[in-house]
Parts: C-alpha cells; structure tokens; sequence
C-alpha cells in the first residue's frame, strides 16, 4: 500500500493525471483544463443516461396482460431542456477550445527562435543566434518563450511535444509554427505524429530545458565543440553526436535497414566492392581519373549529393545534409567510418563517449 501510495504522490507532483502526461509548458495547464471540462460532461451525462434507461427499463418492463396505452407525444419543457442545454455546453466548448487555439498561435514577442527541419526519419534544429545545428535533440532555455519555425524536406510529418501540450503538422515546402514556454527544467520526449513511412515510430528526439544561464553557456559549448576537437576525437563525437541522424536507416550492426548498414562499409568503400543501382561499382569510380579518386570524397558526396549513386538494392531516400553539416562535421562522419570497428561492438553497442573516453 506504501509502494502505491508513493507512486499517486510522485504522478500528482509531477502533475500527470490518468490520462494526460505531466505539465511543463505555461499553456499545458488550459490545454488540460479544456479536457478534463470535457471529459466531466461526457462522465456526467453517460451517467446520467444510463441511470434513466436502467430505471425506464424496469419501470416499464413488460408485464402479463399488460393493457396498450397511448403515451405522450409531445412535452416542451422537455425538449426545449434538451436543446438549450447542450447548446450552452457546445458554446462554452467553443469559447474555451477558441481561447485556447488563438493563444497557441501567436507566439510573444522576443520569443527565442528554433528552426525544425523534418525528413525521413529524424529531425534536425537550427539555433540561427548561435549558429548551432542539433539533430534528434532539442535544447530550449527554462522561463523563456520559444518559437519554432517547421518544415519538411520530404512528406508529411508532425512534431508533438505531449509534455508541453503542443503539436504542428510539418509541410514539404512551406513552414508552420508553434510556441511554448517550458516551466521547469528537465528532459522530455518530442514525437512525430504523422505517418510518415517504414520508420515513422522511431522519429524521436529529446528536449532539453535548462535554466537560462546554463543555456547560454552549453549553446556556446555545442557552438564550438567540434571546431577545437582533435582530430584523433572526431571519430568518438561523430559515432555520438552526429549518427543520431542516421540511425533510423543506418545500422551499427549488420542489419539491413533503409539504407546500407555502417558495419564494414569503409572497407566495402575502399575495396572497391559497392555495387551501384546503375551497375557501375565503386572501383570504377576510384583511383586517377575517377569521378571520386578518394574513397574520402566517396563519402563527401554521399552525403551532400546521396542520389548521386545509389547503392544496389536500395530506393535511394536519404536526403541531402547540404547546408547542415559544416566541413569539420564532414570530417568527423568519415573518421567514423575509418574507426568504426573501436567504437561499436560487434552488437552495434556504442562504446565511447562524445570525448573518447570508454563507456562505464
């Protein structure tokens, strides 16, 4: 009884209810506040209704002999009751769903700019004031409005924050909105809500609220920190901070996914071996006089031009990172692959952190 009774206690401090999750934005509370209105009125007349019908069922119940009657046709208070009524409950729904709506879609003034770009299956934010790009990670200040300007590179997709309370559809070439303001610290979980193909349930990413002065100086962290990296760490901060972006078609382990796995592939690369769709293979491109030269440059383009050359046996999805990856991050993904076999085991398990050293 004590085990239960600490659980009620943590979920009614964290503010989750049965049905809603805890409440971390300034809009959260309305939002819930909207529901659990609606919600009573549907308990209370599902309560009523079945109350009334259990009672006119045996009041009324069939009985030997029973003489045919005629029954009212007809009662005005009755039914003018049972039109007012809902009419002024549907009225009083609108206003608050509206009041609600309206506040969501404008966000203050001054708000701190987030941009969110979707595609197949991650998602990417831009933080344009300090010039840094996070990718299955969001990091938003505590106590501080934040806007974030959506879009999508291939179909439709939708970025929900249920901790937060708000939700927008992402478009292919045109871009949406939305606002909240995250009161207390804390991480919590971002979603994709649109179907949106193979690997729609793990387009993930996680939210990072910190309080304002811990948010300005880890953005000028995340704003240099593969800049002053040495080289022999790029391998480890590319396997940690930048495969978030390929896992979701990408395997560390052999297993055939969207896209080819990472396993083995530098030396499918520089072996020459990758078959292509057109039926070329990679050691026609290689060498002097190659289109690529460098299995280096293999790499480059593959990430900036991916339909360039298709791996055989696959559709060829993977969207370009032009413009989202600087060159020392283009750098750091191909370390990775020359490294690959001393960062992951065999089961694909990361086994360093984002600075080299081993995972305990």
């Amino acid at each position: 009884m004590s085990a239960i009774l600490s659980i009620l206690g943590e979920v009614t401090h964290r503010g989750q209810t049965f049905w809603m999750p805890e409440q971390a934005s300034t809009s959260a509370a309305s939002v819930d506040f909207t529901f659990d209105v609606i919600n009573w009125i549907c308990y209370f007349f599902f309560l009523l209704i079945v109350v009334i019908m259990v009672v006119f069922v045996w009041k009324y119940r069939r009985r030997e002999h029973a003489a045919n009657v005629s029954g009212p046709v007809h009662h005005l208070p009755l039914e003018l009751a049972w039109t007012i009524i809902p009419l002024i409950l549907v009225i009083v729904i609108f206003v608050m769903g509206m009041r609600g709506y309206l506040d969501l879609q404008e966000a203050p003034e001054g708000s701190y700019e987030v941009q969110a770009t979707a595609q197949k299956w991650s998602w990417t934010f831009t933080h344009p004031t300090y010039g840094v790009i996070e990718s299955a990670e969001l990091t938003v200040p505590e106590g501080r409005p934040v806007r974030i300007l959506i879009t999508s590179q291939d179909v439709l997709h939708s970025l929900f924050i249920p901790a937060f309370r708000v939700k927008m559809d992402a478009l292919p070439g045109r871009f949406t909105s939305l606002w909240f303001e995250a009161v207390r610290s804390g991480d919590f979980q971002l979603y994709c809500t649109e179907y949106c193909g193979k690997d729609h349930s793990l387009m993930l990413a996680t939210v990072h609220v910190l309080p304002e002065d811990q948010f300005e100086a880890h953005m000028l962290k995340l704003a240099r920190e593969y800049e002053d990296l040495p080289l022999e760490v790029l391998p480890a901060y590319a396997i940690n901070r930048l495969y978030n972006r390929c896992k979701s078609c990408h395997s560390l382990d052999g297993t055939t996914s969207t896209g080819p796995s990472f396993k083995g592939l530098w030396d499918r690369t520089t072996s020459g071996r990758t078959v292509f769709t057109d039926g070329s293979q990679m050691s026609d491109h290689d060498g002097e006089g190659g289109q690529y030269q460098l299995p280096e440059n293999y790499i480059r383009e593959s990430l900036l031009k991916p339909q360039q050359h298709i791996v055989q046996g696959y559709t060829g999805g993977m969207p370009s990172f032009q413009g989202q990856l600087k060159e020392r991050q283009i750098t750091a993904v191909i370390e990775m692959f020359k490294h690959l076999d001393e960062l992951v085991d065999e089961n694909g398990r990361i086994l360093v952190n984002r600075d080299g050293t081993p995972v305990e």
